[in-house]
């Protein structure tokens, strides 16, 4: 006997958002060692991005909105770091999730800080 089962398949599907922005005050040695950043300044900015491609133009965005520089870019995982000054790093944070917001739609959390 026959039965119709009505069966449901779900997927995720990443919207466009940045899922993280935080700013590491005086970072230890160790974590610069450990990500294989070679610039040691004040402070590290970090960022998840989806979809992982516009990680390329948050880094671009920072770049150009402040004083600091790109530490590690990853455009497969939408991982970025900068590296600064604090008051630097949390400038570009803030023109990235700004412009992201209101250029291209993306939904943005706050700036969380250690």
């Amino acid at each position: 006997m026959a039965r119709n089962i009505e069966r449901t398949i779900q997927e995720y599907v990443p919207g466009k958002q940045v899922t993280l922005a935080h700013i590491v005050a005086n970072p230890t040695e160790d974590i610069y060692e450990k990500l294989g950043i070679q610039i040691h300044k004040n402070a590290l900015g970090i960022l998840t991005i989806t979809p992982s491609e516009a990680s390329i133009i948050a880094g671009d965005i920072a770049t150009k909105a402040s004083n600091v520089q790109l530490g590690f870019i990853d455009r497969f995982s939408g991982s970025v770091v900068i590296v600064g000054e604090v008051s630097e790093v949390e400038s570009a944070l803030t023109q990235v999730i700004d412009k992201l917001h209101t250029l291209l739609g993306f939904d943005i959390p706050s700036i969380t800080r250690t």
